[in-house]
């Protein structure tokens, strides 16, 4: 599937990963954190809350998360699947 087929995917809950990813086990999903969820951040020697937005989380192929941003080459791409378990 492409880019767009992948990303409707995603708002719909499926994990998606590329077959010309590198890296065993990656794929992404949309991570829509609660309306309470958000971290303490120091701005101005001062903690302030900060509410965290969706975005688009990666499973590393060590099984870490971090944010995605889509490459050039990934919105480009045809070979966008669904992930099934993990």
């Amino acid at each position: 599937m492409n880019f767009g087929q992948a990303l409707e995917s995603l708002k719909l809950g499926s994990k998606v990963a590329r077959e010309g990813w590198n890296g065993k086990g990656m794929w992404i999903q949309l991570y829509r954190p609660d309306s309470d969820e958000g971290i303490v951040a120091v701005i101005d020697g001062e903690g302030k809350w900060i509410p965290l937005a969706p975005h688009i989380l990666m499973k590393t192929a060590t099984s870490e998360f971090v944010p995605w941003i889509a490459s050039q080459t990934d919105i480009l791409a045809e070979d966008w699947n669904i992930v099934l378990g993990d």
